[in-house]
């Protein structure tokens, strides 16, 4: 196809973003910092949750679970591209980028499933409060979860079934950091349509079917909130919200294009651009906008390390 000799690659060549030597050490370090930053923020908020009682509730449990989640999203990239910012030799073999490629879009689909439970659980908080404790009960809580990551392993599970059928030619450079959907597509030289085509209604249900459903509940969550007379209860209607909103509006937007029609994302020269975005730079944000517009989370953050101090101080025996 295209005079391209079809054979069967056992690696792939992942170009990444090209520097000059310069500025090889410069991003290796911002890349590694930006790293561990979202790690440690997304356990210190799995610690904060775990220690505090007052933070025992559904909201909570999925916001630890989305710490946790998050977590192995962005070492699932991070790792392997903080090497290859070094090294010379970009290789990645194939089974290793199928092996990346399923994990990641796993974690994508479950992240994407996630925060629309999270707004589900808004929604039933602000405009069902009397009957919250009785639907949002721990094991309808432990199911809804449960649902987020069967779905995003089978998502992922079709859509890598057909993607791994794909025969790839002599032409093995990935221009991206990473083993996503939309190079492999491009550098097939054999017919990838039924594998778009899945790739497309998936993409569609598992974006689409949570989109529609955060957007159903803060359309209720507003109306709802509107009616309330005073404005002190709107006020702490809304902050309960603005975090959550904050951090779907982050990840819809700089992933909803990208796997929307990966095919034709990957023709553009913004697109490694827009993928730092969801990659690197929103899981770097969304702690921190969790506890910057949490009162919650900043006050149980302060009780748990006054908490940690003072329980140091007493153990050596400080006044």
């Amino acid at each position: 196809m295209g005079g391209r000799n079809e054979t069967t690659v056992s690696y792939f060549i992942l170009l990444g973003f090209p520097t000059t030597a310069e500025l090889q050490l410069l991003l290796f370090s911002t890349l590694l910092l930006v790293y561990l930053l979202t790690v440690l923020e997304n356990f210190l908020i799995i610690l904060i949750i775990r220690n505090n009682r007052s933070l025992q509730n559904p909201m909570y449990f999925f916001l630890g679970n989305l710490s946790f989640l998050e977590i192995w999203y962005v070492s699932v990239i991070e790792p392997k591209m903080l090497l290859d910012v070094l090294s010379h030799d970009k290789q990645i073999s194939f089974w290793g980028c199928m092996t990346q490629l399923y994990f990641f879009v796993t974690f994508v689909c479950t992240e994407y499933i996630l925060l629309a439970v999270m707004a589900y659980d808004r929604f039933v908080a602000i405009c069902k409060p009397l009957r919250y404790p009785l639907i949002m009960n721990q094991q309808f809580c432990a199911l809804l979860l449960a649902g987020c990551w069967i779905c995003g392993l089978t998502t992922s599970s079709i859509k890598l079934s057909f993607i791994a059928q794909l025969s790839f030619c002599d032409v093995d450079k990935i221009n991206h950091y990473f083993c996503d959907i939309s190079p492999l597509l491009n550098i097939s030289c054999s017919d990838s349509s039924l594998a778009e085509l899945v790739d497309f209604v998936l993409a569609l249900m598992v974006i689409m079917v949570p989109l529609c459903t955060v957007v159903a509940s803060y359309i209720c969550i507003m109306f709802t909130v509107l009616k309330i007379s005073s404005s002190q209860g709107r006020q702490k209607a809304f902050s309960t919200c603005s975090s959550h909103l904050t951090v779907v509006i982050l990840f819809y937007s700089t992933t909803l294009f990208t796997y929307a029609h990966p095919k034709l994302m990957y023709t553009y020269r913004a697109n490694k651009v827009v993928s730092v975005l969801y990659t690197v730079v929103v899981p770097l944000l969304n702690p921190l906008i969790y506890c910057l517009r949490n009162k919650e989370v900043r006050f149980a953050m302060r009780r748990t390390f006054t908490c940690r101090r003072r329980t140091k101080e007493t153990k050596e025996g400080v006044p």
